[in-house]
């Protein structure tokens, strides 16, 4: 694929990168030479300001990846395809579908002036994806996939890439038990709530589980790995490995025989990632330490991630996390309600806006977490089952990945989350079949 530009810069090679792997599996080429690009045999996109020849893909450039650093751009979105679109212009299709995407993807806005949530994270309703009501859908995907259909079309014998959807789940592992293998000060102390509180049913069943009468709420291991077997799925758990607990930080501590022991039986089947402690957002020199405990305890080399609470901030979040060695981050969503934080389904490098650089970080977006449905969106089962299929079909349709996550907790036999994991069994089933 060979895109013709009169000027270079490092956001259009992104693109051209970014675009030529999705449509063809190949980088696509830039020239600024006329006569070569009239003459080449191959897919020819004219990314300039008047068209060149009549057989090309002409797209009229809107300003913004030939622009350094950020500024209020000032979207006005239109319909194409049934699509929202926006940055308007003029050729074969009536955007700008380069700078369009990249505006999404990069999280061009999150470098913005912005409000910021009650935990100190990008505001999702600040986006221009909710504030149009597409963040429910993976536009750019769908842009994409138009833009295959009309390439195809101009270029009948050119060999595209065939696409297929996939549904990867995943696990954060925040409170790995409810009740066991934490000290004794913590345990007599959450005792002493239930009695304060009049939890007596929450008491006694904390004295059945710590007198081994029953087993631990939080245990859904064995389930789910029953649950996986029959589909071959391959699923990725994040483990929170940090020294100490702290207000959002209650995980059973990586020093205790028990934890070690389910990271290595995780380890041994499935893909593992860290998922770094609230604290380490506040000292990143914590950041590596975890990630070398994590690596000790399972005896792996650990390159992917997920930030705790979906706790980020652009573009000092992820530069830590490239210092620290990680690769490949899952964090790529909201942690206050569903939908596509970057408007799209798939893998891709991340953009750094301030250096202009295409960095080593593969970010795998996520659009579902079930405690978005349940804590956020205050959704029942029925209703978060019906959200899933949504997701579901809505990335089928694209061709395009399907990220979910969801946690131990809700997938055992906690009082609070009655019915969860039936609905999840359900949905497991209808997904992988």
């Amino acid at each position: 694929m060979l895109l013709f530009s009169p000027t270079n810069s490092h956001r259009l090679r992104y693109m051209a990168d970014f675009t030529g792997r999705l449509l063809t599996g190949e980088p696509a080429r830039i020239t600024s030479d006329r006569d070569e690009f009239i003459a080449a045999g191959t897919i020819r996109i004219n990314y300039s300001d008047q068209r060149l020849t009549a057989d090309e893909c002409w797209i009229k450039p809107h300003p913004l990846l030939f622009e350094t650093g950020t500024r209020e751009q000032g979207p006005v979105c239109t319909d194409w395809q049934m699509l929202p679109v926006f940055f308007q212009t003029e050729g074969d299709i009536p955007f700008d579908i380069f700078a369009a995407a990249f505006y999404l993807i990069s999280r061009y806005e999150e470098y913005l002036p912005h409000q910021q949530d009650s935990y100190g994270r990008y505001a999702h309703e600040q986006s221009l994806a909710y504030r149009e009501g597409f963040l429910n859908r993976p536009v750019v995907d769908g842009w994409m996939q138009q833009f295959k259909m009309l390439i195809r079309k101009l270029f009948p014998s050119a060999v595209l890439k065939t696409n297929h959807f996939k549904w990867v789940p995943t696990y954060d592992i925040d409170e790995a038990y409810s009740f066991k293998y934490k000290s004794w000060t913590r345990s007599a102390g959450a005792a002493l709530r239930d009695l304060l509180k009049g939890s007596f049913a929450h008491f006694a069943q904390r004295r059945r589980v710590l007198d081994g009468k029953e087993a631990d709420p939080f245990d859904a291991y064995a389930w789910i790995n029953d649950l996986h077997r029959p589909y071959q799925l391959s699923p990725v758990y994040f483990f929170l490995v940090g020294e100490k607990n702290g207000r959002y930080d209650k995980q059973i501590l990586p020093a205790q025989t028990a934890m070690q022991t389910l990271i290595q039986q995780h380890a041994e089947k499935y893909s593992i990632g860290l998922h770094p402690s609230w604290q380490s957002g506040d000292n990143s020199t914590l950041l590596q330490k975890e990630k070398e405990r994590l690596e000790r305890i399972s005896g792996l080399k650990v390159t992917a991630s997920r930030q705790h609470y979906i706790r980020m901030k652009l573009p000092i979040t992820y530069r830590q996390l490239l210092e620290a060695g990680i690769r490949e981050d899952y964090s790529m969503g909201y942690g206050s309600v569903n939908g596509f934080r970057a408007s799209y389904s798939n893998a891709y490098y991340w953009y750094d806006l301030e250096k202009e650089e295409q960095t080593a970080l593969l970010l795998h977006p996520f659009c579902y977490m079930e405690a978005n449905s349940f804590f956020e969106q205050k959704y029942t089962t029925l209703q978060a089952l019906d959200e899933m299929h949504y997701y579901f079909n809505e990335v089928k349709r694209v061709e395009g990945t399907l990220i979910s996550i969801w946690h131990n907790t809700f997938l055992g036999t906690a009082p609070l989350f009655n019915g969860w994991r039936e609905l999840y069994a359900q949905f497991t089933r209808e997904a992988a079949s």
